[in-house]
């Protein structure tokens, strides 16, 4: 009896869950009826479609999703300081700044190699180029490193590196870095003193990128004779990672 009870009540269950669920399929159509314009008018647009039109929004002259351009901005510099292997050593642990690239600049021969250039014919002089982030790195705050990262009172040498190739230079990208430039130099000339500062600051010409190996130098090369002997102690000097 109790067996007999139990299966009443839940056929009972099943038929109260049916009856709920039909009551739910009926409504739909009633929603749908309300939700209809009358005279054939289009039903207004719900808060997803509206949604996803926002989203189709195109730029008509485009015809691409509009987006706001957020992209960081990006700027050159240009420095000539003895040995591009020294420079790009330092300027790669200066926060702000996003890319170096040894190189040649100054010079009146197109695609010059390494061995051209060392061979003091080609007006070349070694430089790296720096890629940097305004907003982090100040053009000012890159000339206060070049200051220190070199001697500018010895003209076409640093240490034992002699010819033309390694003078120094700072090789402006706009008018604006010229005027830096040179307000940093004057500043800059009584630490110097009584030695005058040789360092030429002039346009920004083309500039071609050194061979592979030239490139990431220090990193990749610790244990050679001239990274041991005078980059090391030029990172020491300056109290960065060697």
């Amino acid at each position: 009896m109790t067996t007999t009870l139990l299966r009443t009540l839940l056929v009972g269950s099943l038929l109260l869950t049916a009856l709920a669920c039909g009551g739910q399929d009926d409504a739909e159509p009633t929603t749908s009826a309300q939700n209809a314009s009358p005279s054939g008018a289009a039903a207004p647009e719900t808060p997803a479609e509206k949604t996803a039109a926002a989203r189709a929004e195109t730029d008509p002259k485009t015809e691409t999703p509009a987006v706001s351009d957020d992209k960081p901005r990006r700027e050159l510099a240009t420095f000539g300081a003895g040995c591009f292997w020294c420079v790009e050593a330092v300027y790669q642990q200066i926060e702000g700044v996003v890319k170096v690239e040894s190189g040649y600049m100054g010079g009146h021969v197109d695609n010059p190699t390494y061995e051209q250039v060392c061979g003091k014919h080609t007006g070349h002089a070694e430089v790296c180029q720096l890629t940097f982030d305004p907003d982090v790195v100040s053009y000012d705050e890159l000339l206060d490193w070049f200051w220190r990262l070199h001697d500018p009172t010895t003209l076409n040498r640093q240490g034992a590196d002699t010819g033309p190739q390694y003078r120094s230079a700072i090789f402006y990208h706009s008018e604006e870095q010229r005027e830096t430039a040179e307000r940093s130099k004057k500043a800059v000339a009584p630490t110097f003193a009584p030695r005058e500062i040789v360092t030429e600051i002039t346009p920004a010409s083309t500039f071609w990128k050194a061979e592979g190996y030239h490139q990431n130098y220090y990193s990749q090369n610790k244990n050679q004779g001239y990274c041991r002997m005078v980059i090391r102690p030029k990172l020491e000097k300056l109290k960065l990672d060697h």
